[in-house]
C-alpha cells in the first residue's frame, strides 16, 4: 500500500517539469519576436541634393557712428567742452527727423595725454574726452544731409553708414523658394538620367546668411565746410542667401 501511493506522486514530477519548460520556451519566442528589428522593405533609392539660392534688395535702413572728440589742459574742461559740442550734434540729430528710440550712446572715454622722453617718465600734457552716438536713419535718402549737418556743428568722428534691410523675412522666404525650386529640378534631372521618377521628399534641411553691404567709413576731420550738394551715398543692394540640403525618393 505505500509503493502504491507513492507511484502516482512521482508520476507527475515529468509532467509538471516539461509544462514549465514548453512554457519558457513560449515566454522566450515572444520577446524575441518583440524586439527584432523591422526590415524596411522599400524598393526607392534615396537621393541627397544641395542647392544654394540668393535673393536681394535695396537696403532701407542705415545705422552710423558720430560724435565728438575734444582735447583740454585739465580732465574737467576737457569733459565740460565735450559735452557742449555733444549737445549740438545730439540737437542736430533730433532735428534731423531721427526719433530718440533710434539714437543711442556707444561711448563716453576720458583718458589723459602722456610726454615720453628717452630716460624719463611719461608726462601727462593733457586730457582728451569723446563722446559718441549709434543712430538709425530710417529714410537713407536723408544719410548724405544728415553726415553734412552733423559736421556743420561740431562732430569730427563718423563712421559709417551701414546697410541693412529691417525686415529680412519676406526676402529670406524668397530665397529659400529659390534654394527649393533648384533642388527639385536636380532631383528631377537625375531621376530622368536614371530612368526613375521622384516619388517624395523624406526630408528638408536649411542653413543661410545675410550679407549686408560691408561698412563703409565715410569721415573722420576736425572741420568740413558744408557745400552746395549733400555728402554722395550709394547704398546698393543687399543679399541674402540660404543654403538647403533635400533628401528625394526616387523610384521606377
Amino acid at each position: 500500500m505505500l509503493l502504491s501511493n507513492a507511484l502516482p506522486r512521482l508520476s507527475l514530477r515529468p509532467l509538471v517539469l516539461a509544462a514549465a519548460l514548453a512554457l519558457g520556451a513560449t515566454a522566450a519566442m515572444t520577446a524575441s519576436a518583440q524586439t527584432a528589428p523591422a526590415v524596411s522593405t522599400t524598393d526607392g533609392t534615396l537621393l541627397s541634393v544641395s542647392a544654394h539660392a540668393e535673393a536681394r534688395r535695396a537696403p532701407d535702413i542705415a545705422t552710423l557712428s558720430t560724435g565728438v572728440v575734444t582735447q583740454a589742459a585739465d580732465a574737467n574742461s576737457a569733459l565740460r567742452t565735450n559735452a557742449e559740442q555733444m549737445n549740438k550734434v545730439v540737437a542736430a540729430i533730433k532735428a534731423a527727423g531721427i526719433a530718440e528710440r533710434d539714437i543711442q550712446t556707444s561711448g563716453i572715454n576720458l583718458n589723459p595725454q602722456y610726454q615720453y622722453a628717452e630716460n624719463k617718465p611719461p608726462v601727462i600734457t593733457g586730457y582728451q574726452a569723446s563722446n559718441s552716438v549709434n543712430i538709425i536713419v530710417r529714410d537713407i535718402t536723408k544719410v548724405g544731409g544728415i553726415l553734412d549737418a552733423l559736421v556743420a556743428v561740431g562732430a569730427n568722428q563718423i563712421n559709417g553708414p551701414t546697410f541693412d534691410i529691417e525686415d529680412k523675412d519676406s526676402l529670406q522666404d524668397q530665397a529659400r523658394r529659390s534654394a527649393l525650386d533648384k533642388a527639385r529640378a536636380r532631383a528631377e534631372m537625375y531621376a530622368n538620367a536614371l530612368g526613375m521618377r521622384v516619388r517624395r521628399i523624406v526630408s528638408v534641411s536649411e542653413g543661410g546668411s545675410f550679407g549686408p553691404q560691408p561698412p563703409m567709413p565715410m569721415m573722420a576731420m576736425a572741420k568740413m565746410e558744408r557745400a552746395g550738394a549733400d555728402t554722395s551715398i550709394s547704398p546698393g543692394e543687399n543679399a541674402l542667401s540660404v543654403n538647403v540640403d533635400v533628401v528625394f525618393e526616387l523610384g521606377r
